[in-house]
């Protein structure tokens, strides 16, 4: 039995970052359905980023200030610069995601967040961060695979088609619109829902393109997570209190839903996952963890079939389909990309190796 036990840890210890890209694609699932249940039972989404951001900067101030002792001082120019890159990306990202999460379902949101790597790569090539090469295959591969994300988005968004029976997990006779979180929106709404998503997901890309900037001019970066949410928060705050200003119930939290889930998303999501994914990066690389994305989206559509009685269609696992290849296709590219620079290094040191040895014969 011991043996068993200490194999069994061996084995859990040489696939960590695994075992750790299992659980953050869990948790993200788990994100988008509670943010679903807690806004469809009538949370205002304006109120619930401002208390997310809240729990998220009293998760990480006790680590921001550890990772702060051994940092600069921040100037007041470096702060305004944050407090920016927090109004694009935390603020405003946050706001049109749980804004439009009441006209979409959970899988949409789930499945959205795979054009990310696709618009940061279409931003990155417009600002200058990033060169392309169409003559090359790896520049084509990232040029067609963020045109399938986005087509894939589009056809989620506006395509249906007909349902999918299998994924029925209720009887023909039982109305499945009667749950509660099973809220039927009209075309227009669910449109206008995906095209908010949509926006999400540029601001957040926008966002971690002047994250890379940021990092190298304060290289702290806990401290700099919980200043970002600390501002996030405070902005958050003046949003929520103009839109419900003569609605002061809004701010109640009771032990019920609402807050699990700012809790959730608060400490679990910011906290543990922030961690989890930095020591996999470290690890493993950032295409390693990107790798995984999809997995959010399908445990999500499951769940929400299971859970909420979602009714999947054709046109959906088009989309889905169309999301997941253009995402394998830029990840592919950008692999490509980082490891020629090593192969070129390599081919040099060989070369002199071979350089060497004629010269000593």
């Amino acid at each position: 039995m011991k043996s068993f036990l200490l194999g069994c840890v061996a084995i859990v210890e040489k696939n960590k970052p695994y075992v750790a890209m299992l659980f953050i694609q869990f948790v993200y699932a788990g994100m988008a359905l509670l943010s679903k249940a807690a806004i469809s039972k009538g949370m205002s989404p304006y109120v619930f980023v401002v208390y997310r951001q809240a729990f998220a900067t009293v998760a990480l101030s006790p680590f921001a200030y550890f990772d702060s002792k051994q940092s600069a001082p921040l100037s007041c120019n470096f702060l305004c610069k944050l407090f920016l890159v927090s109004l694009v990306g935390l603020t405003a990202s946050s706001n049109l995601y749980y804004v439009s999460i009441n006209y979409t379902t959970a899988t949409f949101a789930a499945a959205s967040t795979n054009t990310v790597p696709a618009i940061t790569f279409i931003m990155a090539v417009l600002i200058r961060v990033e060169v392309i090469s169409i003559k090359r295959v790896h520049g084509l591969a990232k040029v067609l695979g963020s045109i399938l994300s986005l087509s894939g988005a589009i056809v989620f968004a506006l395509v249906k088609g007909p349902p999918l029976g299998f994924m029925k997990w209720y009887s023909e006779n039982q109305n499945h619109n009667s749950h509660p979180l099973a809220i039927v929106h009209s075309k227009g709404d669910f449109i206008r829902g995906s095209l908010m998503m949509l926006s999400a997901n540029t601001t957040w890309s926008l966002w971690l393109i002047l994250q890379g900037f940021v990092v190298k001019q304060y290289p702290a970066k806990i401290r700099l997570t919980t200043l970002q949410c600390f501002f996030s928060f405070m902005q958050s705050s003046v949003v929520a209190v103009a839109a419900e200003w003569n609605n002061p119930s809004a701010w109640k939290l009771g032990w019920d839903i609402h807050l699990l889930s700012v809790a959730y998303c608060g400490v679990i999501v910011t906290g543990i996952c922030y961690w989890l994914q930095v020591c996999t990066i470290e690890t493993k690389g950032p295409v390693f963890t990107a790798m995984f994305t999809p997995l959010a989206l399908m445990i999500t559509a499951i769940f929400s079939a299971l859970l909420w009685k979602e009714t999947l269609y054709l046109g959906s696992v088009g989309g889905t389909i169309l999301l997941v290849v253009g995402l394998y296709s830029v990840l592919w590219g950008k692999s490509k990309e980082s490891a020629k620079p090593q192969n070129l290094e390599a081919e040099q040191t060989k070369e002199e190796t071979r350089l060497e040895c004629i010269v000593q014969h």
